[in-house]
C-alpha cells in the first residue's frame, strides 16, 4: 500500500491504511481502538515501540493525536506523517532507532471521525466538531442555515446589493470584498452572508444558525470545565462525550505518558499552557522548561511558539476551559497544541498578529492574500462571484474564499511538505523524558549464609522522574518502587519486600556552572536500595525497579 500525503482520506480507507501499517510493522506498530464515536466508528490508538526492548507500558511514552476538530483534517495527515517517519527510518536513523528502543508512541490520529467524515462528504457540511445534536435535538424552523446551496462541493460566501451594506468591492480588484469606510456613502454596497439555505424568510431579516451540532470537544475536557452559559459546546458535563471520555479513560490508565501534542489547523504557531492564567502563576520551573521547548520548537518547525492566554485568546476579556490543556492542569505533563497551516504567512504578510489579525487587517493583507491564491490555488481558493437564483433569496452571487481548501488546511499539494515539519521537534519531546536505568546490582555474602544485596539505579532522561513541578505538587507519581522476590529456601532479613526509593532528579531545573547557587544535591538522579537475605549460592532473586513515568527495571541477580 502506498500511502500519499497530499490527500485526506475518508473514515474507510483511513482504517485500512492503520490496519495495514499494524500488519506490515509488527514488531514497531499495534492498534487498538479505545471507543466508539457517537455514529459508532473506531477511536483507533496506534502504539509504536520496539516490542523486543519491552513493551510499551515499561518505558516512558509520548501521546499524539489530531482531528478534533471536524474539518481539521490536516491533524489526521501529520499523525500519519509521523507514524510513516517512525516505521520507515526506525534502523536508518540512530535518533528514531533509540527512541523506539527505548520510548513509546501513543498515536491517535483521528480523534473525532464522525466530524472529519461530514466534512470529506461529496456536499460537505463543515461543523465545530462532534456530530452529535447539543444542546437541543431539533432544526431551527427559520434562519440561515450554512450549506452547499448550489451543490458544487463548496461552502462560499453570497453577496447582496444593498445600500447599507457593510462591504464593498476594491477600487482595483473587484473580486475582492473590503469594508466600506465608516463615514463613506454614495457607493454600490453589498450585504455579505455565507453560503447557505434560509427557513421561513421574512424579505427582510437574516439571523445566521448555529450549528445544530453545537458541541465542541475540546471544551469538554475535565480541567476547567463550565457550563454551557459559561463556555458554550461544553457538553452537559465533563467527559461527556465518548471520543473525550476514550481518551481521558486512555490516559488516565497509562501513567507512562510524560508528555502530549494535540495537532490542530490553523494559525501555524505551537500554542503551550497556560489558557486560563498568567504565565506568573505557573510553578517557574515549568515555565523556564516550556521556554526551552518553546525555543526548540520554533527551531525545528518554523513556527513561533507562544502562550495561549498572553497571545492567543479569542477575546482579551475570556478564556477557554475544558481544553486538552487538562493534561498539564491535572497531570502535569508537558502538554502542546500545534496550529498547523499559515495561509498569511505564505503571501508574504510578516506582522501577523494571531487571533488579533481575524479581527482587523490593512486591505494590503487581503491584496497579499488574494496574490497566493491566485498563484499556488489557480483560482479554486478565491473564487470568482458567479450568479445564482437563490430559492429564497433570489438573484444572489456566490463567491470568495473556499475557506476549507485556502485556510482551514494546507492544499493538497503543500500538505505534505507543512507535516513534515513536526517529527524532530515530537521526537525531541519524547527523548527528553525521564527514563529509569539500572547503575548497579549486587549479592555480596556478609556471614555465612548472608548477603547483602545491593541496587542502585539512576534517571538517565532529561526530565526528572515526576516530569514537571506541577505533577509533583499534584502527586501524579510516587517515586520509584523496588521490589524484592524470593525463591523458596531464601528468606528476607533486612528491608522490605516493597519500598519506594523516591524521585529521581534529571539534568533540567539545573542552574549554570556560573551560577552563585551551589547543586547541594549532584547525584540527585541517583537511589540506592539495600535487602540482606538468607540463602545458598546459587540461589536467583528477582529484583524490578519501577516508576509510572520513567519505565521499569526488571532483572535478576544470583547469590555466589
Amino acid at each position: 500500500m502506498e500511502v500519499k500525503f497530499d490527500r485526506f482520506y475518508r473514515f474507510a480507507e483511513f482504517s485500512e491504511i492503520l490496519q495495514w501499517y499494524a500488519a506490515t510493522y509488527p514488531e514497531i506498530l499495534s492498534i487498538e481502538s479505545i471507543g466508539k464515536s457517537f455514529e459508532g466508528r473506531d477511536i483507533w490508538v496506534l502504539t509504536a515501540t520496539n516490542t523486543k526492548t519491552g513493551p510499551a507500558t515499561d518505558k516512558p511514552a509520548y501521546w499524539i493525536d489530531g482531528n478534533i476538530h471536524a474539518s481539521e483534517l490536516a491533524a489526521t495527515t501529520a499523525s500519519l506523517y509521523f507514524i510513516n517517519t517512525l516505521v520507515t527510518q526506525y534502523g536508518k536513523r540512530e535518533d528514531i532507532t533509540r527512541c523506539l528502543d527505548s520510548r513509546a508512541f501513543y498515536i491517535c490520529p483521528r480523534m473525532n471521525p464522525d466530524g472529519a467524515e461530514w466534512a470529506m462528504r461529496d456536499s460537505p457540511k463543515i461543523i465545530r466538531s462532534s456530530t452529535r445534536p447539543y444542546p437541543y435535538d431539533e432544526e431551527p424552523v427559520d434562519g440561515l442555515n450554512i450549506e452547499d446551496i448550489d451543490g458544487d462541493g463548496r461552502i462560499l460566501s453570497m453577496r447582496i446589493p444593498d445600500a447599507n451594506g457593510n462591504w464593498k468591492c476594491h477600487p482595483t480588484e473587484t473580486r475582492l470584498m473590503i469594508p466600506r469606510e465608516p463615514t463613506e456613502y454614495g457607493g454600490q454596497y453589498y450585504r455579505m452572508l455565507p453560503e447557505g439555505r434560509m427557513n421561513d424568510y421574512d424579505g427582510f431579516t437574516v439571523k445566521v444558525n448555529k450549528d445544530k451540532q453545537g458541541l465542541d470537544l475540546n471544551r469538554n475536557f475535565p480541567a476547567g470545565w463550565r457550563q454551557e452559559f459559561e463556555q458554550f459546546g461544553a457538553g452537559p458535563y465533563p467527559t461527556s462525550e465518548p471520543e473525550v471520555r476514550s481518551v481521558v479513560h486512555f490516559m488516565a490508565h497509562h501513567p507512562n505518558i510524560t508528555g502530549g501534542l494535540t495537532f490542530h489547523t490553523w494559525s501555524g504557531v505551537l500554542l503551550r499552557p497556560s489558557g486560563t492564567s498568567p504565565d506568573e502563576d505557573m510553578p517557574a520551573e515549568d515555565l523556564w522548561e516550556y521556554k526551552r521547548q518553546g525555543v526548540k520548537g520554533t527551531e525545528m518547525t518554523g513556527y513561533p511558539a507562544i502562550s495561549t492566554y498572553h497571545e492567543f485568546r479569542y477575546h482579551p476579556k475570556e478564556v477557554i476551559t475544558g481544553t486538552f490543556n487538562w493534561i498539564y492542569d491535572h497531570l502535569g505533563i508537558y502538554e502542546w497544541t500545534v496550529e498547523i497551516w499559515c495561509p498569511m504567512r505564505e503571501a508574504g504578510i510578516t506582522d501577523y498578529k494571531y487571533i488579533d489579525w481575524f479581527r482587523s487587517h490593512p486591505v494590503e493583507d487581503d491584496l497579499k492574500m488574494l496574490a497566493w491564491a491566485d498563484r499556488e490555488l489557480k483560482g479554486r481558493g478565491y473564487v470568482d462571484w458567479y450568479k445564482f437564483d437563490h430559492p429564497q433569496l433570489g438573484p444572489v452571487e456566490i463567491g470568495g474564499w473556499d475557506k476549507l481548501l485556502a485556510f482551514r488546511n494546507p492544499p493538497p499539494h503543500l500538505l505534505e511538505k507543512e507535516v513534515a515539519r513536526f517529527p524532530e521537534w515530537i521526537l525531541h519531546n519524547a527523548m527528553i523524558s525521564p527514563k529509569l536505568e539500572l547503575v548497579s546490582l549486587t549479592a555480596d555474602a556478609v556471614a555465612d549464609g548472608a548477603y547483602r544485596i545491593q541496587l542502585v539505579v539512576q534517571n538517565t532522561g532529561y526530565l526528572p522522574s515526576y516530569v514537571s513541578k506541577r505533577a509533583k505538587a499534584r502527586n501524579q507519581s510516587r517515586g520509584v518502587i523496588a521490589e524484592i522476590s524470593l525463591p523458596a529456601g531464601v528468606e528476607l532479613v533486612n528491608g522490605k519486600v516493597r519500598d519506594n526509593m523516591g524521585e529521581l532528579e534529571g539534568r533540567a531545573y539545573k542552574h549554570t556552572l556560573m551560577s552563585f547557587w551551589t547543586d547541594t544535591t549532584p547525584t540527585a538522579d541517583r537511589a540506592l536500595m539495600e535487602w540482606m537475605v538468607k540463602g545458598k549460592a546459587g540461589d536467583e532473586v528477582n529484583i524490578t525497579a519501577r516508576h509510572d513515568k520513567a519505565g521499569a527495571i526488571h532483572t535478576k541477580v544470583v547469590l555466589k
